[in-house]
């Protein structure tokens, strides 16, 4: 039987998750989508559609969607919903997690791959964030949860952009990608996203190629970088000197979250068994602030890419396709984290490569 795909849904509060939800527990989209809610949220949905006398914590729906509240652990809600579709008494393609608006998506994430009945039932599809623009920067200021929700995002939907000037959204596009430049973003209407935009994003597929907005990777001070004789280069995001980023450059862009990320790329294929055990340390010492980790490498000894990822602690490589004729062979690895020391990851990853 083939895996059943699961998509965590975060976002601050008030970015229009209820809506989403909503949307996908009534509305006729053709898909058996089982909606896993944790019930300790601030936003209950409970109220506004789960209008049951029942006391069972799974709910079936008019449009064949399931909404299943989460009272105990979710790895017990994900094996009892997978022990019921196996004996034909649910029936449901794929689940929606959502988490409540402060939670960090972290642990939800490492759920399916730290425990193996959850692992060989379901695939974890991917992470999506909903950001409220008009409360984005206040929320991003003040509250660590958010700019986190944010790092971890393989998908970004800024909800209520009619609200603000379309200066804000460009200020505020521009902050969300330095602190995750791998993370589409997208404004959405009330929660009127297509489904398919949603759902099956494959952000954890280990063989997806690795997005990272190619905006981020070119320098913004009108003088492109064409020399590439050196090692490595790195978009900008932790020390920023551009002129857009100083008074009087444009907009004011000086924020200094603590969530940031970094782009490492070398042409020198790396030391298996080097890079192997400088991430091990380093994941050991700051797993607990590594919130995503990607890359396509290049490796002696294969031809073929070798595609890593990790959640926190938790790291996963795969072998990917053959490097193309003719296509260069460039590591490029994106480090999204807070306060992460990236001198020591780069001196790090340097002495990785090979001889």
């Amino acid at each position: 039987m083939s895996l059943i795909p699961a998509t965590i849904l975060t976002g601050f509060l008030g970015s229009g998750k209820t809506t989403l939800l909503k949307r996908l527990l009534s509305e006729v989209h053709g898909q058996k989508i089982a909606v896993i809610e944790n019930e300790f949220g601030e936003e209950n949905i409970d109220t506004d559609i789960l209008v049951t006398e029942s006391k069972e914590q799974i709910v079936q729906m008019s449009n064949g969607c399931i909404c299943c509240t989460i009272r105990e652990d979710l790895r017990e809600t994900l094996q009892l919903l997978a022990a019921k579709r196996r004996k034909g008494l649910l029936e449901f393609d794929r689940i929606v997690i959502e988490t409540t608006g402060l939670a960090d998506p972290g642990p939800v994430a490492q759920t399916f791959f730290m425990d193996e009945e959850i692992a060989e039932t379901y695939l974890l599809d991917s992470i999506v964030t909903l950001v409220d623009a008009v409360h984005a920067p206040q929320q991003l200021d003040q509250r660590q949860e958010a700019r986190r929700q944010v790092g971890f995002a393989d998908q970004i939907f800024l909800s209520k952009t009619d609200l603000v000037s379309a200066e804000d959204v460009a200020d505020l596009t521009h902050r969300l990608k330095h602190m995750n430049p791998r993370a589409p973003i997208k404004a959405v209407h009330f929660g009127e996203v297509p489904i398919g935009e949603v759902l099956d994003l494959r952000g954890f597929n280990l063989n997806a190629k690795l997005d990272i907005d190619p905006d981020f990777l070119k320098p913004e001070d009108g003088h492109h970088d064409h020399d590439h004789d050196h090692d490595h280069d790195h978009a900008h995001g932790e020390h920023c000197s551009h002129p857009s980023h100083q008074h009087g450059g444009g907009h004011d862009h000086r924020h200094d979250d603590d969530v940031k990320s970094f782009v490492y790329r070398s042409p020198r294929p790396f030391d298996p068994a080097k890079l192997e055990d400088f991430l091990g340390a380093i994941v050991n010492i700051y797993g607990p602030r590594m919130l995503r980790y990607k890359g396509v490498l290049s490796m002696t000894g294969t031809d073929r890419k070798v595609i890593f990822q990790g959640v926190h602690q938790l790291m996963g490589s795969d072998l990917g396709p053959a490097w193309a004729e003719g296509e260069a062979r460039e590591s490029r690895m994106v480090f999204i984290g807070i306060d992460l020391p990236r001198d020591i990851l780069e001196q790090g990853l340097e002495q990785c490569l090979a001889v």
